[in-house]
C-alpha cells in the first residue's frame, strides 16, 4: 500500500496553473513546475506521470471548476478579459490543442462555457473585431476533430 499524498492537490493545481498561465506550456520547465508547487520532482511524476500529465489536471480543474466560478461572477466578457482567468486556456488553444486530442477537447468545453454565457468582449484598443473573430476562428481550426 503506498503513503499517502503529502500534499493538497488543488494547491499543486492552482500553483501549477499560475505557472503555465505566466510562462506558458513550453516555457515552463520541469524545475519552474518543482519551486511553484514545492513538491520534488518525483512527486510530481508520481502524481502526474509526466509535465502533459500536470498540465491535463491542471487544464481540466480550470475548466471544470475555475472558469465556471469566474462566469458566475462576471457581469460581461470584459470582466474576463480584465483577468488572467483564460491565460491558461489560451495557453492551451495556442500550445497543446493544435497537436493533443485531450487538450482540444478541454479548450472546446470552455469555449463551448463561454458561448453558453453569450459572453463576448471588446477587443483591445486598436484592434479591429474582425481580426479578433478571424483570429479565433483560424485558432479553432487548428484543433483535431473530436
Amino acid at each position: 500500500m503506498g503513503r499517502p499524498r503529502g500534499f493538497d492537490e488543488a494547491d499543486v493545481l492552482a500553483a501549477a496553473a499560475a505557472a503555465f498561465g505566466r510562462r506558458g506550456y513550453e516555457a515552463t520547465s520541469v524545475d519552474d513546475l518543482v519551486t511553484a508547487t514545492g513538491l520534488h520532482r518525483g512527486s510530481l511524476y508520481k502524481a502526474f506521470a509526466s509535465k502533459r500529465g500536470l498540465f491535463l489536471a491542471v487544464l481540466a480543474r480550470h475548466v471544470e471548476e475555475v472558469l465556471p466560478a469566474a462566469l458566475e461572477r462576471a457581469r460581461d466578457g470584459a470582466d474576463l478579459v480584465g483577468g488572467d482567468v483564460l491565460d491558461l486556456v489560451l495557453v492551451a488553444a495556442l500550445e497543446a490543442a493544435p497537436h493533443d486530442p485531450s487538450a482540444a477537447a478541454l479548450v472546446r468545453t470552455a469555449c463551448d462555457l463561454l458561448a453558453d454565457r453569450g459572453l463576448a468582449a471588446a477587443p483591445p484598443a486598436g484592434v479591429p473585431p474582425v481580426a479578433t473573430a478571424l483570429l479565433g476562428a483560424r485558432l479553432a481550426a487548428r484543433w483535431p476533430t473530436p
